[in-house]
């Protein structure tokens, strides 16, 4: 049986310069890191495509009430079941479309850490517990389509900022400037310093007024807080590192839009 197996370190960089040239690799093209539990593979990535897709059509279905003989397939838990899945294809699509170079199957998002599954769990229980024992406190309608259209906000904040920050956006934090690296501060960036942690904020802050859940609003709103109040405190360090007075300048004149993090 013949091996496959590269005879040296130049030809391993070869065939993964191959690769990263062809039209579907997953492969990143600069250093990314990744956690590796999910193969990074194009069939993975199809998989997980299709599977969002599913999920994103039975919430959509049990949105406009095509399940609707169920007590628990309400239009809350439908909107809240389409946004998640249409949250994570759409961080890929757009890592995709215009962050080629980091693209992998972890783009995705889905490997998140416990506590990001562990917050969405709670999320559906509390609002499964609460319309089965105290169905009056799910009927406030106002409340979910305000929720809604903090969903649908946040997620245009979060597409547009990695839009157009494009290439020099990245889901994990950068400590290493490269060659192309620039401090953006136009379109959505000139409103928001940091749009993308912003619009996540307020699209988790939306699926909770949508399924009218006040412990896990509460819960969200803490911990988002302390994440993203660490992260961008951390995040602006090493932009002051980078950019130096550049950013100085424009961390003074646009703020961060999160609520007491300036």
């Amino acid at each position: 049986m013949a091996d496959d197996t590269p005879a040296n370190w130049d030809e391993q960089l070869r065939r993964r310069e191959q690769l990263q040239r062809h039209a579907l690799a997953t492969v990143p093209s600069v250093q990314t890191r990744m956690s590796g539990n999910l193969p990074n593979t194009p069939l993975v990535a199809a998989i997980i495509a299709f599977l969002l897709g599913s999920v994103f059509c039975f919430g959509l279905l049990m949105f406009i009430r095509g399940f609707s003989l169920y007590w628990w397939s309400t239009y809350q838990l439908g909107f809240f079941i389409a946004a998640w899945s249409a949250f994570h294809f759409g961080e890929f699509a757009v890592t995709a479309g215009w962050n080629l170079e980091k693209c992998s199957v972890e783009s995705f998002l889905l490997d998140n850490g416990s506590m990001y599954h562990i917050a969405n769990g709670s999320a559906i229980l509390e609002y499964i517990i609460t319309l089965y024992f105290i169905p009056s406190f799910k009927t406030r309608s106002w409340i979910s389509y305000f929720g809604m259209i903090m969903v649908l906000l946040g997620q245009f904040m979060r597409s547009a900022a990695m839009v157009h920050a494009s290439t020099n956006f990245s889901h994990a934090l950068a400590f290493q400037k490269l060659e192309n690296h620039r401090l953006v501060t136009d379109g959505i960036y000139a409103w928001c310093r940091h749009p993308s942690y912003a619009g996540f904020f307020y699209w988790a802050l939306g699926t909770q007024l949508v399924l009218q859940n006040p412990l896990c609003f509460v819960l969200y709103f803490v911990l988002l807080w302390r994440f993203f109040y660490a992260r961008t405190r951390t995040e602006e360090r090493t932009l002051i590192k980078f950019f130096g007075e550049e950013y100085v300048r424009y961390r003074g004149r646009v703020g961060t839009k999160i609520p007491f993090i300036p």
